[in-house]
């Protein structure tokens, strides 16, 4: 049933897929722009997504007649264009002022659980049993509350200057994961 070498291999593919870490200068922007980031708010919301999309994800999916190329494709535009926002330093999702939903839009979903998360998730309950997914969603999970929990630490770290050199850089990245996400997905 649960197998220490089923859990570290989701865990460290969901890690790479996720990439908290990489969505750091994400997390300060929104927290700026916000005021605060609800951690607690974000990573239950995360967690119900990842859960729903494991176990009825590829059913939603023939639903609408959307193949995963399709998705990662969509996936794909939403960081290129989040990419562009951190490179060119303009808001490209404007959001209601009164409403204050980062946590969740973008946060929680594109960036914690966008398209290459979801397919991921697919694909791992396909290789590995669900038990050891789950708890791979969960340790991901934890990691995600405390990178969320620790941001204005790091931003105090960073400083205004390096926040802003890391936010340049991680712009570029993401827009280099989009545009590999097109390449890869493209019908040939």
């Amino acid at each position: 049933m649960f197998s220490f070498k089923e859990i570290a291999s989701v865990t460290l593919i969901l890690f790479a897929v996720i990439d908290i870490l990489g969505s750091i200068p994400i997390i300060i922007d929104l927290r700026k722009r916000e005021g605060k980031i609800e951690s607690e708010k974000a990573t239950i919301i995360s967690g119900i997504l990842m859960i729903v999309f494991l176990f009825v994800g590829d059913g939603i999916l023939q639903l609408f007649g959307i193949d995963f190329e399709s998705f990662a494709m969509a996936g794909a535009i939403i960081i290129f264009l989040i990419g562009l926002e951190m490179i060119l330093g303009k808001d490209l999702f404007h959001s209601d002022p009164e409403v204050k939903s980062g946590s969740i839009v973008p946060l929680a979903f594109p960036l914690i659980v966008g398209a290459g998360t979801m397919t991921t998730l697919l694909s791992l309950r396909a290789a590995y049993s669900l038990p050891n997914v789950l708890v791979g969603i969960v340790l991901n999970l934890m990691f995600v509350y405390i990178v969320l929990k620790a941001s204005p630490w790091l931003e105090r770290k960073l400083g205004k200057a390096g926040a802003n050199v890391l936010r340049k850089v991680f712009g570029v990245i993401l827009l280099a994961i989009a545009i590999k996400l097109f390449k890869t997905n493209l019908p040939i």
